[in-house]
């Protein structure tokens, strides 16, 4: 079976945008926002857990899972020949 690169690519996009998006929104309703950096803010440029760094980090982590769902799927088409 052979993956097709743009789909998976666009869906690790999405998905893990949202993911970001989401565990930002979830870590600021139980801790709240704060402007000190974290891990993931020392990938992504511009990162806080705040409201505006959540759409920072959506966009960071769409990009982030379309190169890397892109190379997944690449590497599996090559390999499962």
């Amino acid at each position: 079976m052979k993956l097709n690169v743009r789909a998976f690519a666009l869906t690790g996009g999405i998905l893990w945008g949202i993911a970001v998006f989401l565990f930002t929104w979830w870590v600021i309703m139980f801790e709240g926002a704060s402007g000190e950096p974290t891990v993931i803010g020392l990938l992504y440029r511009g990162y806080t857990l705040s409201p505006a760094g959540s759409v920072i980090g959506l966009v960071w982590g769409f990009f982030d899972g379309l190169i890397g769902g892109a190379l997944f799927a690449w590497l599996y088409n090559r390999l499962a020949r």
